[in-house]
């Protein structure tokens, strides 16, 4: 088996049935591969309608939430492939671009992930791959300046002309597409379960990078990524595990001072986010449900940073 392609799912039917329908339309001559969709505890009709849609596809059907992270381990665990592909169900494949990937990694020595250039849903531009964390992109994180500022490399980003040209390397792609050589994984693990949510791929990849490997995107791949699918309101939880994440990863790869810089950015980026919650509350731009939302998740931040 050449490639293996896993799905995480969670209450995005439509959008797994759209994902799964792109890669069986683009078939390899020659590559073989197989899908393993890992479905998270969906309340939607996720499973049955892999099963009944997609029978050809390998279903595990979780009965809890287990995160992406652990999800993503039951796919591998399952999966024949010499190739690892993580693939989010809010993706559509264009063409042969997965394809291109692998033709890429096969023949480019010591490469260890591939990613591609993503699009929006409307075919534009869509940053897809970053530079690792560092205290600026927290600052801009919190504060955001002028747009150059948080377009430019002090905010994690590549220039937009390097991704219309030749395959580049890179610290880390977004977590929506990636490919990986089966040997990075058995020689470094895959995904940290103490993820449970957000960062998870940047730990990978970050551990990659130690190990020697290289990691790439490759611009003539392209892959739709309907980012934002979801609904855009705040969500305490998910505003909590990003930071509970961050806070994981800083502890796991950074020394102790760049981890007192990184709480007191945090923190001084949740007294100028109270402050614009509370100046849209007073200006009548914010409801009183949001805003007890956004009070109560950037309290459960603030309290991170003192563990």
């Amino acid at each position: 088996m050449d490639l293996s392609i896993i799905v995480v799912s969670y209450n995005t039917v439509n959008l797994t049935r759209k994902c799964l329908a792109s890669v069986f339309s683009n078939p390899h001559p020659h590559y073989t591969f197989e899908i393993i969709v890992v479905d998270n505890a969906s309340r939607d009709a996720t499973p049955l309608m892999v099963r009944e849609e997609f029978p050809q596809v390998k279903l595990v059907a979780n009965s809890a939430n287990r995160g992406f992270a652990a999800a993503n381990n039951q796919g591998y665990a399952q999966a024949q492939g010499d190739y690892i592909l993580l693939l989010n169900p809010d993706t559509e494949v264009i063409g042969d671009s997965i394809w291109k990937m692998l033709d890429f990694s096969k023949r480019t020595p010591n490469t260890g992930v591939v990613a591609p250039s993503l699009l929006y849903a409307d075919g534009s531009f869509q940053h897809s791959v970053f530079k690792f964390p560092s205290l600026w992109q927290i600052f801009f994180d919190f504060i955001p300046l002028n747009w150059r500022f948080t377009e430019s490399g002090l905010n994690g980003r590549y220039p937009r002309w390097m991704f219309e040209g030749a395959p580049f390397k890179v610290d880390f792609p977004l977590g929506a597409c990636m490919l990986f050589n089966r040997t990075v994984i058995e020689q470094n693990g895959f995904m940290d379960e103490q993820f449970w949510m957000y960062m998870e791929e940047i730990d990978l990849c970050y551990r990659v990078r130690q190990a020697g490997w290289e990691i790439f995107c490759v611009p003539s791949a392209q892959i739709i990524h309907h980012a934002g699918a979801s609904s855009r309101q705040f969500r305490d939880e998910m505003f909590f595990q990003l930071h509970k994440s961050r806070a994981l990863f800083y502890q796991k790869h950074h020394p102790l001072p760049f981890r007192l810089a990184a709480k007191f950015l945090t923190l001084l980026g949740l007294f100028w986010l109270t402050l614009k919650a509370i100046w849209a509350r007073i200006s009548g731009k914010m409801k009183s449900e949001e805003f007890s939302s956004r009070l109560s998740g950037y309290k459960r931040v603030a309290g991170l940073q003192f563990r």
